[in-house]
């Protein structure tokens, strides 16, 4: 199989879930090919469907004066936070009866990327995501519905990382995050990783049937 990629560039978040709603609806009714979606978005914060408001640690004035959007979504899992220099990607794909597999590859692709980097991440038994030591360097969440998944991955790349320091960052305390920037001591570049990602995934997935045949299922963060 092979996802058809679209590069959104820097798009708010409910545009973006509009496009990605639309695809995956396309996708559902067997019109389009699976997909990528790489986005930056401008500063929101996210509550999957595990998330309580005690994950977000100021007030809600104190997120309306600074401009950063709250959403409440249909994905699993907890709180996370999108803004710049953070890839995000949402993978619109038919699943079948693996999920617990599309978890697995999405994970090690990831991992991947970030071994060509230099920086040795892993994933953790017990936490979704990809881990570097004991700090998250990617979130992961998904949601199936009508047998094809949506949302995906969040990446740190170069983003601000203190934007973190208002939420409990997927609801685990006493985890941090970090980004591939903090891990180099330097900015890589957002196309390359963004070329490396989509290569990784290509092959991560390239065996992947283009099936239906499950029932929704909602997955964590």
């Amino acid at each position: 199989m092979k996802l058809a990629v679209r590069d959104l560039g820097r798009t708010g978040y409910a545009e973006a879930r509009e496009i990605q709603k639309e695809i995956h609806r396309s996708v559902a009714e067997g019109r389009e090919s699976p997909h990528l979606l790489l986005v930056e978005h401008p500063a929101v914060i996210t509550l999957g469907r595990n998330a309580g408001m005690d994950s977000l640690l100021k007030p809600e004035p104190w997120y309306r004066e600074r401009n950063i959007e709250i959403h409440r979504i249909e994905r699993g899992g907890d709180v996370t936070w999108h803004g710049p220099g953070q890839l995000v990607g949402y993978l619109i794909l038919p699943v079948g009866r693996r999920v617990r597999d599309l978890f697995r590859r999405l994970e090690l692709a990831l991992v991947s990327v970030a071994a060509g980097y230099g920086v040795q991440a892993g994933t953790d038994p017990d936490l979704a995501g990809v881990w570097y030591d004991r700090d998250k360097l990617c979130a992961v969440g998904l949601a199936v519905r009508n047998r094809v998944s949506f949302h995906g991955f969040a990446l740190n790349v170069s983003n601000d990382l203190s934007a973190f320091d208002a939420i409990v960052p997927c609801g685990i305390a006493g985890r941090g995050v970090t980004s591939l920037e903090k891990a180099l001591g330097r900015a890589p570049d957002m196309d390359d990783v963004k070329s490396r990602t989509v290569a990784a995934l290509q092959v991560q997935f390239a065996d992947w049937p283009e099936h239906r045949g499950a029932p929704e299922v909602p997955c964590r963060v």
